[in-house]
């Protein structure tokens, strides 16, 4: 296959007749060209189009006209676009109408058009009516016309319903549109409902993605030794993240000695002593922006580990290993709930504040709650092939000087589970009394 080598300077090398879009893209292979975090052998047309099918198919039975996506994992979900992701994970306002059917507009901050004009599941792009008007107060005045935009493109394209689903947006902006005429509906939750099975492309996606976290996680693990600090260990995690491929570390979850219980304090710079406990969660943004979320812990050398430290790994890597047992297809929620491994009492008040919870681009549906914590946090639902969960423990009795913390991601499959994450766990903890 040769080659096509570009002049980023040069316009020959851009089609401007119809709309921008490099010439590139059309190859088998265009993937590379929109970024090096994508690997060849994953086809790209295949992965944006299985997800916008399944995004429209839901659209079409719930009666939506179109959608209004704001969050940039909605939106890369949909068409595959990623531009400035952190800047807009705060800033709403670069957003997308889809449309049951018909062209998709992106309403793109300024000058960037081009970063997404690539693909072809946009059609159009236009600049955004919100930016700046937040910082500027502004919002008052731009709320009236971004609603006429999308309310003149839902009647256009909406196939006659004016039912419109925001996953996020100010109250001003969502007010505007009901004053058009749009049936205004919340569509986060709906939009998370339709991400939760996987299309085969998204799973090869998570496995790609998982195994630069495990790459990651294995250079943390050999360079544990006395005297580093915390922040050493999570550089060096998430320079190999991006090293592999990968995008952002969504958590500091990494820490050691003390610092390891309760879980959830955040990567400090902490010097770790001989013969302490290192704990991280990975929490990262991989491959095409999938996440990979698996825990591990290790202890810095040298010696071995105390019969405490063993027994607290021990009840969390069995916690692990029953929960995974357990779980089969077509199986309700809350039956994994109460067939979940029975946390020792000295432990429940530091549990891990799930049994196990859905992973896709990030932390996902289902959030599958402890039986006691059910009624608070549970919802009903099912197991179902396609689906990927990541299965926590965390292990550390309230007042201890340590804890332990480890999961697993795995796939549900048509006849069980299959597992994503095959980092090892450590055998100085496993291995058996003698």
């Amino acid at each position: 296959m040769s080659i096509v080598v570009f002049d980023p300077d040069s316009t020959e090398d851009v089609d401007f007749k119809d709309r921008m879009r490099h010439p590139a893209a059309a190859d088998p292979a265009g993937g590379m060209w929109l970024s090096d975090t994508e690997p060849s052998f994953i086809d790209a047309d295949a992965l944006r189009k299985g997800r916008l099918d399944k995004l429209r198919g839901w659209m079409r039975e719930a009666g939506y006209g179109g959608v209004v996506l704001f969050d940039p994992y909605n939106q890369r979900y949909a068409t595959g676009s990623r531009n400035m992701f952190g800047y807009f994970l705060r800033n709403s306002t670069r957003y997308f109408f889809i449309p049951a059917d018909g062209p998709i507009v992106l309403f793109e901050y300024p000058q960037s058009y081009h970063v997404s004009m690539v693909l072809d599941t946009i059609e159009e792009a236009r600049p955004s009516k919100l930016v700046w008007s937040s910082v500027s107060g502004r919002d008052d005045e731009t709320a009236g016309p971004f609603a006429d935009e999308i309310a003149e493109l839902l009647r256009k394209h909406g196939g006659g319903s004016m039912k419109l689903g925001l996953d996020r947006c100010s109250h001003l902006q969502a007010l505007a549109l009901e004053k058009r005429g749009c049936e205004v509906r919340d569509c986060q939750g709906e939009i998370l409902a339709v991400r939760a099975v996987k299309t085969p492309e998204e799973v090869k996606c998570l496995q790609v993605s998982m195994a630069g976290a495990e790459a990651a996680v294995y250079a943390v693990r050999e360079a544990i030794k006395p005297g580093v600090s915390e922040n050493d260990l999570f550089a060096i995690m998430y320079g190999e993240v991006i090293r592999q491929g990968g995008e952002f570390i969504e958590t500091r979850l990494l820490t050691s000695g003390q610092r390891t219980n309760p879980w959830f304090n955040e990567a400090s710079g902490r010097k770790i002593r001989p013969g302490e406990l290192l704990a991280l969660d990975t929490d990262t943004i991989g491959c095409y922006g999938y996440y990979s979320d698996f825990s591990r812990t290790f202890r810095c050398g040298p010696g071995r580990p105390t019969p405490y430290q063993k027994s607290l790994y021990r009840m969390a890597h069995d916690q692990v290993q029953h929960n995974i047992s357990i779980v089969k297809p077509g199986m309700a929620f809350r039956e994994i709930a109460e067939k979940a491994w029975k946390i020792p009492d000295r432990f429940v008040d530091q549990r891990y504040t799930s049994v196990m919870h859905g992973v896709g681009m990030h932390g996902e549906t289902p959030f599958i709650a402890h039986a006691m914590d059910y009624e608070t946090y549970g919802r009903d639902g099912h197991i179902v092939p396609g689906m990927v969960v990541s299965v926590e423990s965390y292990i550390g009795e309230k007042g201890g000087r340590e804890g332990v913390k480890l999961e697993d991601e795995i796939l549900i499959t048509e006849t069980g589970t299959e597992l994503l994450s095959r980092f090892p766990y450590e055998d100085e903890f496993l291995e058996k009394e003698i």
